[in-house]
């Protein structure tokens, strides 16, 4: 029995792995086909356009969209390069620095959430009915909930 259990939680896992690949992947062809930058600037947009005062310190950033320090220092170089956020020295600490939101940001991140909606509605919602979607979500809160607790039965 555990055996065959073990089956079915690896084909899940798997499938998961999948499904999220294949809507990632066309996402991102949705965004470039829109001329648009990747999905990544939406997060990294995302983010601060919900933190305090639109800004976040770079490690703050990094957790927030689940990318290394040095990952995000190169992506908020790009994003600064165009435009779409700033740089502003943290005066607390003349070593740290937050990253800003701009206007143009506010309107790429805008333009980005069009496609990436439609997206969504297209290849994923429309696949849940609202009994799925709290399944979903409950399955979900499970996985990302406290490592340390118990798996329920």
């Amino acid at each position: 029995m555990t055996a065959n259990l073990s089956k079915v939680h690896n084909l899940a896992w798997r499938k998961f792995l999948t499904a999220h690949t294949v809507l990632i992947d066309q996402i991102e062809q949705d965004l470039a086909a829109a001329d648009l930058p990747p999905l990544g600037w939406y997060d990294v947009l995302f983010a601060l356009s919900q933190a305090s005062e639109h800004k976040l310190r770079l490690h703050e950033l990094a957790q927030a969209v689940l990318l290394s320090r040095s990952n995000i220092t190169r992506l908020v170089d790009r994003l600064e390069s165009k435009g779409l956020l700033q740089r502003e020295q943290c005066s607390r600490d003349r070593r740290g620095a937050f990253a800003v939101i701009t206007q143009a940001g506010f309107a790429m991140l805008e333009r980005m959430w069009t496609v990436y909606e439609s997206a969504i509605t297209r290849d994923f919602a429309c696949h849940l009915n609202v009994a799925d979607v709290k399944l979903f979500i409950k399955i979900l809160n499970k996985i990302t909930s406290s490592s340390n607790s118990e798996p329920e039965n």
